[in-house]
């Protein structure tokens, strides 16, 4: 059997690490060719959909690198709102099963092409240990496909909670620190996003075809009495309907 190849995407911005990439290329320093880069013009233009678009086509591991904190150059200070996006991206894909190290960001000026090419080559590293998305994490294709896709359908609500209740009121890198390893981070997450959140796991399921609650709870790893819940829920909102002919649920 061949080595294994991770399948990596690089996400980097324009102004700094698309530069110190260009450095470590022109400096030959070496780092594993088969992860694949796309430069924007900032790190805050990195929305999580496009996340959960490259963990959905296959990716093992995703990269998103910026300007230094601080050093952005955009008034705006887009990475800022990358940081604060990787965070949550990192909570929501922890919450459906997956690795959380799967998914870096890191700050890399022009001028760093040595420090470009050292991250490309630890995450790399870190990536071949894990294996292939689903792997490490025990989550077969099916039960992913579905996990992932109701991520993807629910960031426009998840947007619009980041926006309204996990701001962070001061651009400093401590503030976000602070905030994204508190207590009230994890409140608000559980709060507004975890039902809402296996609800649409269900929905996306049941996009397939009728399941019953067992079926629900296996592909999805949650335990009958939380699908239960989860389909009372979504009955009363007229999302699901329970089809007494198949002795199942179907989508309303």
């Amino acid at each position: 059997m061949g080595k294994y190849t991770p399948k990596m995407l690089g996400i980097i911005c324009n102004w700094c690490c698309y530069g110190g990439a260009d450095l470590a290329g022109v400096s030959r320093f070496q780092y594993p060719p088969y992860i694949k880069l796309i430069r924007v013009m900032c790190s805050g233009r990195v929305g999580m959909e496009h996340i959960f678009q490259a963990f959905s086509k296959g990716a093992d591991g995703v990269f998103i690198g910026g300007c230094h904190l601080n050093d952005c150059h955009y008034i705006t200070n887009g990475n800022y709102d990358a940081y604060g996006m990787i965070q949550l991206c990192k909570k929501l894909i922890e919450h459906i099963g997956i690795n959380p190290n799967r998914l870096r960001i890191e700050w890399v000026s022009a001028g760093e092409g040595i420090r470009f090419a050292n991250i490309m080559n630890e995450f790399s590293v870190e990536i071949e240990k894990l294996g292939p998305l689903g792997k490490s994490e025990g989550i077969d294709e099916n039960a992913l496909k579905f996990k992932i896709k109701a991520v993807n359908n629910l960031v426009p609500y998840i947007r619009l909670v980041e926006r309204e209740r996990l701001r962070v009121p001061f651009r400093a890198e401590e503030e976000y620190q602070k905030f994204f390893t508190s207590n009230e981070f994890n409140r608000l997450f559980e709060e507004a996003i975890v039902e809402k959140l296996s609800i649409s796991q269900i929905v996306s399921l049941l996009r397939e075809g009728p399941h019953t609650t067992g079926e629900i709870a296996k592909v999805l790893g949650l335990t009958p009495s939380e699908v239960s819940r989860h389909l009372n829920s979504s009955s009363r909102q007229r999302f699901v309907r329970y089809d007494e002919g198949l002795k199942s649920y179907a989508l309303a």
